[in-house]
């Protein structure tokens, strides 16, 4: 065949698309299971984080997760775990952030006082702004976090971390208050529909 021609150009060019979609298509083959492996440790670790429960390694994570039950009450979902002498929840949220789908595990005490703490599993918030709902000094402030009149609300002012466990407050991001309210509202309706099942504040 001559190399020069139409009908070569066609025919090379499918060839090696096509060995390049076989080759990913096998790589893909041979990787699916350890990501769905990777999603669900990094999905465990996150319930055991809002949860405040400690763990090391990922045995650990896997070891204690074993322990966590699914349950229902009065139609609301929750995970629950045993732990340390008492009984922990979390309920896993999302709702609509400024440019996409916010996914929350949000932890609660068993009598609806206080949060346990929060873990971010998705979003699509701008880098260095909004996207930093996803650093520690954020998600820290809900650790322990007194929930006053059924709700989490927001200080007037950006700043570092309301880090006062009983303020019922955290602080918004500078240049991300779309963002800071879209993570208000999202833990609120969360908390709207999980204290009337566990008896806290309403």
């Amino acid at each position: 065949m001559n190399k020069q021609s139409f009908v070569y150009t066609v025919v090379f060019t499918f060839v090696v698309a096509f060995i390049f979609v076989a080759l990913l298509a096998g790589a893909n083959a041979m990787t699916v299971e350890q990501v769905r492996f990777n999603q669900q440790i990094r999905r465990q670790r996150a319930i055991l984080t809002a949860m405040d429960v400690p763990y090391e390694t990922e045995q650990e994570v896997a070891e204690i997760f074993d322990n966590v039950e699914e349950v229902e009450y009065n139609g609301v979902s929750l995970l629950q775990l045993d732990f340390d002498g008492e009984t922990r929840y979390a309920q896993e949220v999302s709702g609509g952030g400024v440019w996409g789908t916010i996914r929350v595990i949000l932890g609660i005490q068993s009598d609806g006082e206080r949060l346990l703490g929060i873990e971010v599993l998705e979003h699509n918030e701008t880098p260095g702004l909004g996207g930093r709902i996803d650093e520690d000094w954020f998600k820290r402030q809900f650790r322990e976090k007194k929930i006053i009149d059924g709700t989490i609300e927001l200080n007037e002012q950006p700043g570092e971390g309301d880090f006062d466990p009983d303020s019922g407050r955290i602080d918004r991001i500078t240049g991300a208050t779309g963002t800071s309210t879209s993570m208000r509202r999202i833990i609120n309706a969360s908390l709207e529909e999980v204290l009337p099942v566990l008896g806290g504040e309403r």
